[in-house]
């Protein structure tokens, strides 16, 4: 009896979208390194590990041949996002609105303050700062202004921010 392999998530790898040109630069720098770099060292462990015999009881041989598979599994969906992504390489507009690429600072219910950066999908990153447009609070943010008051509905409860500040250029320091 056949088993059949059953996608945890779906299959976004060709849907359209966007970045900003600095995330589109990364993932082809990744594209760039696995294709030149990581490939060909586990390609010549690959084939160090076939030489040592038998293939079948041989771990190193398994687990490359293994990492081999993953880093060509990135590669094709790398491959396909870049295809299908839309770089935004023009700074948003700057009229005090939040648009994809601004920077937000926020300030919340106790007074923290915050700043984000709005992007796509495919380059969030928390520890750089940056959220997905489609996460709550980007969507939340999305054509308001400075010292408007945004509810963001998220899934460990409701939370409200008022508007600091919206810029084009990147702060000095992001606050996370």
């Amino acid at each position: 009896m056949g088993r059949t392999r059953e996608r945890k998530r779906p299959d976004t790898s060709k849907h359209k979208g966007y970045i900003t040109g600095e995330g589109y630069q990364r993932l082809e720098e990744e594209a760039s390194y696995l294709w030149n770099t990581k490939r060909p060292e586990v390609t010549k462990a690959v084939a160090v590990a076939a030489a040592e015999g038998d293939r079948s009881e041989n771990a190193e041989y398994i687990y490359r041949k293994k990492q081999l598979r993953e880093i060509d599994s990135r590669l094709r969906f790398l491959g396909n996002r870049l295809d299908a992504l839309t770089p935004v390489i023009e700074k948003p507009k700057a009229d005090g609105r939040v648009y994809f690429g601004c920077y937000v600072k926020l300030e919340d219910e106790e007074g923290n303050e915050l700043t984000y950066r709005i992007v796509g999908p495919d380059e969030w990153d928390f520890d750089r700062g940056e959220i997905s447009i489609d996460s709550p609070v980007g969507k939340a943010l999305l054509g308001k202004r400075e010292d408007d008051e945004v509810l963001v509905k998220r899934p460990k409860g409701d939370t409200w921010y008022t508007i600091i500040e919206v810029t084009v250029d990147p702060p000095e320091k992001i606050s996370l």
